[in-house]
C-alpha cells in the first residue's frame, strides 16, 4: 500500500467549485491541514492529481 501525506499549501478561494469539492472529499479542511491517503485507489489518485497545484505531497 502506497500512502502519501497531502497538505494544502495554496488557497481554494477563487478556484472552481469542483476543485473545492475535491479538497473536501480528500479530507482537507483548511490551509496547512494534512491528511493521509492511499494512492492504490485510482479514484483517490485522480483526485490528488486534479488539485496537485494546491497541495504538497509527501510519501510516508
Amino acid at each position: 500500500m502506497k500512502k502519501v501525506r497531502i497538505t494544502q499549501i495554496r488557497s481554494g478561494i477563487g478556484r472552481p467549485q469542483d476543485q473545492k469539492d475535491t479538497l473536501k472529499s480528500l479530507g482537507i479542511r483548511k490551509m496547512h491541514h494534512s491528511a493521509e491517503v492511499d494512492m492504490d485507489n485510482p479514484s483517490i489518485a485522480g483526485m490528488v492529481n486534479k488539485v496537485a497545484h494546491l497541495l504538497k505531497i509527501e510519501e510516508i
